[in-house]
C-alpha cells in the first residue's frame, strides 16, 4: 500500500481505538467485528497500560517444546523460516494452542523490539493476557488473521502489524497453535497474510507423521469442498468441483479476497483492484454482488470475506519454493499470474511469484526444470546459461534443448 494510504489507515485505527477506550460502544462502526469482540474481551481483563506480555514458567515452556511434533517440524524447515525473517526483517513466532510462544526468531531490528514486550519463548499472547493481537485471533477463531497498528488493544504494539495462521496436525486436524509474522505497521504488505498461511502449511507438511502422506497440498484441497483457483497462466475457478463462469474483473476480485482471508473493506478492495483508476464504488459492488450469487452467498460483507475453504496455485507454488522443491514448483507454475492485469496488488504479487521462481532456478538450475521453465519464458537466456555452465560439458538429454532455446533467446 502507498505510504499515504497506510498513514490514513493507521490514523483511522488510532481514532477507533481511542473512541473505544474513552467511550466504549462508539467504536462499533469503525472496526472489524472480530477486533471489537476482542477489544471487549481485553478491556474486561487487562489495562491498556500493560507494558509487556506475562511470561509462563520457563521450565514448563521448555518441556512443552522439547521433543514435540511442532519442534521437530520447525527444526526441519528452520532454515526457510529464518531466511524469511532475515530477508524481510520480520519476527516470527510459533505458539501452542493456548497462544503461549514456544519458538521465535527475528531479524536484527524486530528481534530487539520483540524482546522489549516479551514476544519471546514463554510469552503469553492470548488477548486476556496482553490484549487483542493476531496470534490470539488466529488461535481462537481457527482462521488466518491480521491485526494492524492500533487494532491491537495494547499500545505497546500499536507500531506493529501482525499476520498469523493456525497450524494443524495434518492427520488428526487438531489445532496445535499458530505461526505469526510481525513487523512495523509502515511495512504492511498485501501478501503478508498469504505468506503466514504458506509458512504454517510448510510446518504442517514437515510434521513427523506427515512423511507418510506425501500428496501435494493443492492436490489434497482440490478434492475437498471449497474454492480452488488457478491463477498462474490460464485462469480457472472451481467451487466444490464445478467450474464458475466469471469475467476477468470478477476473477481478480475473487483472487484478492482469497489472498486476504481476514477480509477487506469496500475501500481497501477498491484500492487493490483499481488503484488510481476512476472507477466508482458502485461498479465494484456490482462485481461483488455477482460473485456472492455465484458462490451461493458464501461471501460476507463489512468486511468482504470468503466463508469457505480456499486454495490457490499461487500459494501452492510458493509453498513448494519455500520447501526447496524447485522442480515441482516449475511443474505447478503455469505462467504469469493473470497476465495483463491492471490491478496494482495482483501485478505486484505476479512479480513476486515470477521473481521467486526465477531466483530459485538460478540458485538450483535443475536441467529438466530449466527446460520446462524455458517453455514459459523462452527469452530468459540467463537461467539457461547458468544451467549449461553448471553442467559444464557433461552429457545430459536436456543440453541440446537448452542450447536450442538459448539460440532463440539470443535472436
Amino acid at each position: 500500500m502507498a505510504a499515504g494510504d497506510l498513514q490514513e489507515r493507521r490514523h483511522d485505527a488510532v481514532r477507533a481505538w481511542t473512541s473505544f477506550v474513552e467511550h466504549g460502544d462508539r467504536a462499533e462502526p469503525l472496526v472489524r467485528p472480530e477486533i471489537l469482540t476482542s477489544w471487549t474481551r481485553s478491556v474486561a481483563a487487562i489495562s491498556p497500560d500493560v507494558t509487556e506480555a506475562p511470561l509462563a514458567d520457563e521450565g514448563e515452556t521448555t518441556a512443552l517444546w522439547q521433543g514435540s511434533p511442532l519442534q521437530q517440524a520447525v527444526e526441519r524447515v528452520e532454515s526457510e523460516l529464518r531466511r524469511t525473517c532475515e530477508d524481510g526483517d520480520l519476527v516470527m513466532a510459533v505458539t501452542d494452542a493456548e497462544t503461549r510462544i514456544l519458538w521465535t526468531y527475528g531479524g536484527r531490528v524486530m528481534r530487539r523490539k520483540a524482546e522489549t514486550v516479551n514476544f519471546v519463548a514463554g510469552g503469553r499472547w492470548d488477548d486476556l493476557s496482553v490484549g487483542t493481537n493476531a496470534l490470539d485471533l488466529a488461535n481462537r477463531l481457527d482462521h488466518p488473521s491480521m491485526v494492524f497498528s492500533a487494532e491491537h488493544y495494547a499500545p505497546i504494539v500499536h507500531n506493529w502489524v501482525c499476520w498469523a495462521a493456525p497450524v494443524h496436525d495434518p492427520v488428526t486436524g487438531a489445532q496445535l497453535g499458530v505461526l505469526d509474522l510481525s513487523t512495523t505497521w509502515d511495512r504492511t504488505h498485501p501478501i503478508g497474510l498469504a505468506t503466514a498461511r504458506v509458512l504454517a502449511r510448510l510446518i504442517e507438511t514437515a510434521m513427523p507423521h506427515s512423511a507418510h502422506h506425501p500428496t501435494s497440498v493443492l492436490g489434497e484441497t482440490t478434492h475437498d469442498p471449497g474454492l480452488v483457483m488457478t491463477l498462474l497462466g490460464t485462469a480457472e475457478t472451481r467451487l466444490d468441483g464445478q467450474r464458475l463462469l466469471l469475467n476477468r474483473r470478477q476473477t481478480e476480485v475473487l483472487a484478492l479476497l482469497a489472498m486476504h482471508p481476514e477480509g477487506l473493506s469496500l475501500e481497501q478492495l477498491h484500492a487493490l483492484v483499481y488503484g488510481d483508476q476512476a472507477v466508482t464504488f458502485s461498479t465494484l459492488k456490482a462485481e461483488v454482488s455477482h460473485l456472492r450469487s455465484a458462490l451461493g452467498g458464501q461471501l460476507s460483507s463489512r468486511p468482504y470475506r470468503l466463508m469457505m475453504p480456499v486454495a490457490t496455485d499461487v500459494e501452492h507454488v510458493l509453498g513448494l519454493l519455500r520447501r526447496g522443491h524447485v522442480g515441482a514448483a516449475v511443474d505447478a507454475y503455469g505462467g504469469d499470474l493473470l497476465p495483463g492485469t491492471n490491478s496494482p496488488a495482483l501485478g505486484e504479487l505476479a512479480d513476486y511469484v515470477a521473481v521467486a521462481l526465477r531466483e530459485a532456478l538460478l540458485a538450483d538450475p535443475q536441467p529438466d526444470a530449466v527446460v520446462r521453465y524455458s517453455e514459459l519464458a523462452p527469452y530468459d537466456s540467463e537461467v539457461i546459461e547458468v544451467c549449461l555452465a553448471r553442467l559444464a560439458g557433461q552429457p545430459h538429454p536436456a543440453v541440446p534443448l537448452l542450447k536450442g532455446r538459448l539460440a532463440v533467446a539470443r535472436g
